[in-house]
């Protein structure tokens, strides 16, 4: 008998899950659902579940494995919504970038027998360049090449997480057990600070002397610089986010700032020299990252530090621990 997956939110991830499983379609059954309807219609005429069903606790009430793709700021609601009806050994994963709250949600909402792991992804590099609406469609290949952070809470039974990261491997991603509170350090330095930066920019400019005329010749390096604001967390979750996770996020903007001053000394005390190291280096760390981005390669050993700026072990609170498993 097919085991019955529910996606829970049919946003690209979501979506793109659903169109992933496809391949196993004899043994899984994938129910899909969406609080917008003509959401559910579109996905479904896109081949992204076997079943859509509008009603929520009749969505979950079969499922093996539920899934919550959804803003942050929904999750609590949802889990209390779905908690009365979802039958004893069933697994909820979550895709939020920031576990900081959820696993207390989890724990305390959801009944006896049930339990809560957290997934991070991170997509095919081949689709990093996305920067629009319209291309963030759901798309079958948008793990391949990715990974998941697997965060799961202390406690949770071995059978729970080998669930997940078998799942995880379905979408054709490599699945890397890690701790959640070392993983929200991470996501904060990749996930929230780049959006809270975008914002930080916005703020900066619009609105400011000059920008009656400024707003006329912005072009691609300010709509790039400006776009994680717009194409990703929606308001309310990077809110949260950023308050509920608040000791990573103000060390990550402490270290940003200090970046910051360094290239600013440098510039006012005509440092030339200065300047183009700092500016150098980050060029070089940039296509390197992208290098092994793009290849999956994590072989080679990580960069000097650049002047000024704090380790990479104390941005980060002791890196991430991870424990690989072979496929």
């Amino acid at each position: 008998m097919p085991v019955q997956i529910t996606i829970i939110g049919l946003g690209q991830i979501g979506a793109s899950m659903g169109l992933a499983l496809a391949a196993h379609k004899d043994a899984i059954l994938r129910i899909g659902h969406d609080k917008n309807v003509d959401v559910e219609r579109e996905a479904l005429k896109k081949g992204v579940a076997d079943k859509m069903e509008h009603n929520l606790p009749r969505a979950v009430q079969d499922a093996k494995l539920v899934v919550l793709s959804i803003p942050v700021s929904q999750v609590r609601e949802t889990l209390e919504f779905i908690a009365p009806d979802l039958k004893e050994g069933t697994v909820v994963l979550d895709t939020a970038p920031i576990k900081a709250d959820l696993q207390k949600w989890a724990r305390e909402i959801l009944p006896e027998g049930c339990y809560y792991v957290g997934l991070v992804p991170a997509i095919n590099p081949e689709y990093l360049y996305d920067f629009h609406p319209a291309p963030l469609t759901p798309q079958p290949d948008l793990f391949l090449k990715g990974s998941f952070l697997v965060d799961a809470p202390l406690g949770t039974p071995e059978q729970a997480v080998t669930f997940a990261m078998d799942f995880v491997r379905l979408l054709g991603a490599e699945a890397l057990l890690a701790d959640p509170v070392e993983s929200d350090g991470l996501m904060t330095t990749t996930h929230l600070l780049p959006q809270l930066l975008s914002a930080a920019l916005l703020n900066a400019t619009i609105g400011q002397p000059g920008w009656l005329d400024a707003r006329k010749v912005a072009g691609r390096v300010y709509a790039t610089a400006t776009a994680g604001l717009a194409d990703q967390d929606e308001i309310d979750s990077l809110r949260l986010s950023a308050l509920q996770n608040r000791v990573n996020v103000v060390h990550a903007l402490d270290v940003t700032l200090a970046a910051l001053h360094g290239l600013r000394d440098d510039i006012e005390a005509e440092n030339n020299d200065g300047v183009a190291k700092r500016l150098g280096y980050a060029l070089k760390g940039r296509s390197q990252w992208l290098n092994e981005r793009m290849s999956a390669d994590w072989t080679k050993p990580a960069e000097i530090e650049a002047p000024g700026v704090p380790s990479i072990s104390e941005r980060l609170f002791g890196g991430l621990l991870v424990k690989k498993r072979g496929k």
